[in-house]
C-alpha cells in the first residue's frame, strides 16, 4: 500500500507567500509530491496529474474556491479537498462540505495544527477503507 506521504498533494492559494508556507509545512511533514498553484484555473488544468489531496483557498481572484471544488469533484469525486479560508462564514463552510469538501479550515494562527489534523483524519479513513 502506498503511504499517504507518497501521494500527490496540491496547494492552491492566490497569496503566493501563504501558498509557499503551506508547501514548506507539508514538505517538513514528509510529503514528497507537493505542487503549488497560485490560481484556481491552473489547479483545474492540472487535475489530470491525479492529486490525492488538495488544500484549496476559498477566495481567489480568477475562480473562487467553491467553483474549483465543484470542478474537482466532477473530475474525480475521490480527491480529498480541504478548503482554506480567511472567512469564518458558516454558510460557506456548510456549502463546501455539502459539495464534497473533506474539511473547512479557517486561516489563522492554527493553520499548521488544523492541516495536520485533517491529514491525520484522511490517513485514518484510508486505513479503514483497506
Amino acid at each position: 500500500m502506498m503511504s499517504l506521504y507518497d501521494k500527490k498533494l496540491m496547494v492552491v492559494d492566490d497569496d503566493e507567500l501563504l501558498a509557499k508556507a503551506y508547501n514548506r509545512k507539508l514538505s517538513k511533514l514528509g510529503f514528497k509530491k507537493v505542487t503549488t498553484f497560485y490560481n484556481g484555473t491552473d489547479c483545474i488544468n492540472a487535475l489530470t496529474s491525479d492529486p490525492f489531496i488538495i488544500f484549496l483557498d476559498y477566495n481567489m481572484e480568477d475562480v473562487d474556491g467553491f467553483d474549483v471544488l465543484r470542478k474537482i469533484k466532477r473530475t474525480n469525486p475521490n480527491i480529498y479537498v480541504i478548503i482554506m479560508s480567511s472567512q469564518k462564514d458558516i454558510a460557506n463552510a456548510v456549502r463546501t462540505l455539502k459539495f464534497g469538501a473533506f474539511d473547512y479550515i479557517v486561516k489563522g494562527e492554527h493553520d499548521s495544527v488544523n492541516m495536520e489534523s485533517a491529514l491525520h483524519r484522511i490517513e485514518l479513513m484510508e486505513q479503514q477503507l483497506l
